[in-house]
């Protein structure tokens, strides 16, 4: 059962080597999502699953101890999913982007209160898909937890990197006002076709977040919103 949940934004320059010289910038984003890790170990799950957008090779679930790194951004930085495991080396994955990202907040903020599972979420998949991935999420132990990565739209400004489009700002106040909420019902109404014409990547892990969440009488709460960059950023807590 679902007793808790984060949403947090995943773009790499939370991570301020990555942002170097812009890293102020997204400070307060930072201390939101470390107050909504506090949610998340103050529910005592039994079972941390982290959710994030993933490319096809990303895609699926993702073993404790897992790792990633931000080379690919030009900073010589690897994270890992909680604590390290034995496992398959030549048959393991990397993270994607958006769960090292998740394993840099969960390693700044000491995460030690449950173990921890990764999920890789392709953004075509469809609403029905995520809210049944979403509800057998809930149903892997007694007390689930779930942080959920994802940004709202990039097209918020003209220099977004999907441009101006004046449908990006509604968009991202019905999401905010539904994560704020936690309606349920208003992220599984989310538009799909809308979502990935405004490049938002997180709406598929928000569906997945409001198929777990069914039934389980959760409130919710906004700590962070914001578009600095052109791209909605989101910080909120259920529980």
């Amino acid at each position: 059962m679902l007793v808790a949940a984060a949403v947090c934004p995943c773009p790499p320059l939370l991570v301020p080597e990555v942002a170097a010289g812009a890293a102020p910038e997204l400070d307060a984003a930072r201390a939101a999502c470390t107050d909504a890790l506090g949610v998340l170990a103050a529910a005592r799950p039994s079972l941390l699953v982290v959710v994030g957008p993933a490319e096809r090779s990303g895609r699926g679930v993702l073993p404790e101890g897992s790792r990633g790194s931000f080379r690919g951004f030009g900073v010589d930085l690897d994270v890992r999913l909680g604590r390290d495991a034995e496992r398959d080396t030549e048959s393991e994955r990397e993270l994607p982007a958006s769960l090292a990202v998740a394993a840099w907040l969960l390693e700044r903020t000491g995460w030690s209160d449950a173990p921890i599972e990764g999920l890789g979420v392709g953004e075509p998949l469809e609403p029905e898909r995520c809210i049944r991935t979403g509800r057998d999420i809930a149903a892997r132990a007694e007390r689930v937890a779930l942080l959920v990565m994802g940004d709202a739209s990039a097209c918020r400004t003209l220099k977004a990197p999907g441009y101006l489009d004046e449908r990006a700002a509604p968009f991202d106040a019905e999401v905010a006002r539904a994560l704020g909420t936690a309606d349920v019902a208003a992220l599984r109404a989310l538009d799909a076709e809308l979502a990935y014409e405004l490049k938002a990547s997180g709406r598929a892990c928000w569906q997945v977040l409001a198929g777990a969440a069914e039934g389980a009488g959760l409130g919710g709460s906004l700590l962070y919103e914001d578009a600095p960059y052109g791209v909605g950023y989101l910080v909120a807590t259920w529980s």
